[in-house]
C-alpha cells in the first residue's frame, strides 16, 4: 500500500490545531487522503479511511458541472484581519464566519461579522459558524443580534438536534445542521424534528462521495458541502461531492487550503472569481512537506486502526 505522511502548519490556529497533518493513500483511480483530527479514534475514523480508499481506487461519480462557488472561510480572528482576509479572497462573495470561540465574548463576534460585513457590501453573504457551542438560550440571544448584519444561516448553534429544533422555532434564521449528521440515521431524524433548514455534508467523515450523496437524498434538504481543512487532493473529493448533486443552491465551503501555509501540490485548489474547477490533482510537492518519523508513526497506526 503506498501511502505518504504529511505534515503543513496553519496560518492560523483553527478547530484548535496549528499543524494539519493526515496520511496520502494512492491507487489506481488517484490520490485520496485520510486527515481525521486527533481526537477523532475508530470507529470514527473509519469512515474517513473509507472515502480516501474510494478516490485512490474507485473514483468519483460523474460531474454534472465544472465550477462550484464557494465561501471565504474567516476564523475567530480580530476585525482588521477578518476584513483582510474577506479582502484577499479571490471573489468570493460569501463569507463563513467562525464565532463562538472558547475565551471570546459575543461583543468579539459582532465585531468581526461587522468587519465582514463591510468588506462584502450589502450584496454579500455571511454565514456564521458556532461549532455547537452555544445553549439554546445562548443561540437565541445570539442569533438574534448577528443578525442584524444580515444573516444567510447560521451552522451547528447547538450540539443536539432537539437542541436545533427548539432554536429554530424561536429564530427566524435558516439554521444548518453539520455534525448532526455524521451518522447515516442522522438525516432521517432532522427531517422528523425538523430541527434544520439546510445540511452541511463532509466527504471524509460520511465516508466518501457516494455515501454523501446517499446521505443528500435521505435529508431531503438543500446541502452544502464543506471541508475539513484538508489539502487540494482532499478538496478534490469534495467538489467531486458538489459537482454531483442534481441541485447546489449555496456557495460551498471548500476554499480552505488558504488556511495552510503551503499545499501538496504546485497547482493548488485555490479559487477563482469565487469559484474552484472541479478537477483531480497531482501532489507533486509532497516530498517537501513529509512528517517526521514520530509523526508517521502515529499515522500509520491510525491507518490500521481505521482500516
Amino acid at each position: 500500500m503506498d501511502i505518504r505522511v504529511f505534515s503543513i502548519p496553519m496560518r492560523t490556529r483553527f478547530r484548535g490545531i496549528g499543524v494539519r497533518e493526515g496520511v496520502l493513500l494512492r491507487g489506481p483511480a488517484g490520490w485520496g487522503e485520510f486527515s481525521p483530527f486527533l481526537d477523532y479514534g475508530p470507529p470514527v475514523t473509519a469512515r474517513w479511511w473509507a472515502a480516501a480508499c474510494e478516490a485512490a481506487y474507485d473514483g468519483w461519480p460523474a460531474p454534472l458541472r465544472d465550477l462550484i462557488p464557494v465561501n471565504v472561510t474567516v476564523p475567530a480572528v480580530g476585525p482588521d484581519e477578518a476584513a483582510r482576509i474577506v479582502r484577499d479572497s479571490a471573489g468570493c462573495k460569501t463569507a463563513k464566519v467562525k464565532v463562538a470561540e472558547p475565551g471570546q465574548s459575543l461583543a468579539d463576534d459582532l465585531d468581526r461579522v461587522a468587519a465582514v460585513r463591510g468588506e462584502l457590501g450589502a450584496g454579500g453573504r455571511i454565514r456564521v459558524d458556532a461549532n455547537a457551542a452555544w445553549d439554546v438560550d445562548a443561540a437565541v440571544r445570539a442569533i438574534r443580534a448577528l443578525d442584524r448584519f444580515g444573516l444567510e444561516y447560521v451552522e451547528q448553534p447547538c450540539a443536539t438536534l432537539a437542541e436545533l429544533a427548539a432554536v429554530r422555532r424561536r429564530v427566524d434564521v435558516p439554521l444548518a445542521a453539520d455534525e448532526s449528521v455524521r451518522t447515516a440515521a442522522d438525516p432521517l431524524r432532522i427531517a422528523g424534528l425538523a430541527a434544520a433548514d439546510i445540511v452541511v455534508l463532509k466527504v471524509q467523515p460520511l465516508g466518501g462521495v457516494r455515501r454523501a450523496l446517499a446521505v443528500a437524498e435521505a435529508c431531503g434538504l438543500p446541502v452544502v458541502v464543506s471541508s475539513a481543512l484538508e489539502t487540494s487532493v482532499g478538496i478534490a473529493a469534495g467538489l467531486a461531492l458538489a459537482a454531483a448533486l442534481p441541485e447546489l443552491p449555496y456557495a460551498c465551503g471548500l476554499a480552505t487550503v488558504q488556511l495552510l501555509t503551503r499545499d501538496l501540490c504546485s497547482q493548488p485548489l485555490l479559487p477563482v472569481d469565487g469559484a474552484l474547477p472541479v478537477r483531480r490533482v497531482e501532489p507533486d510537492l509532497l516530498d517537501a512537506v513529509l512528517a517526521d518519523a514520530e509523526t508517521e508513526a502515529l499515522w500509520r497506526q491510525r491507518v490500521r486502526a481505521a482500516r
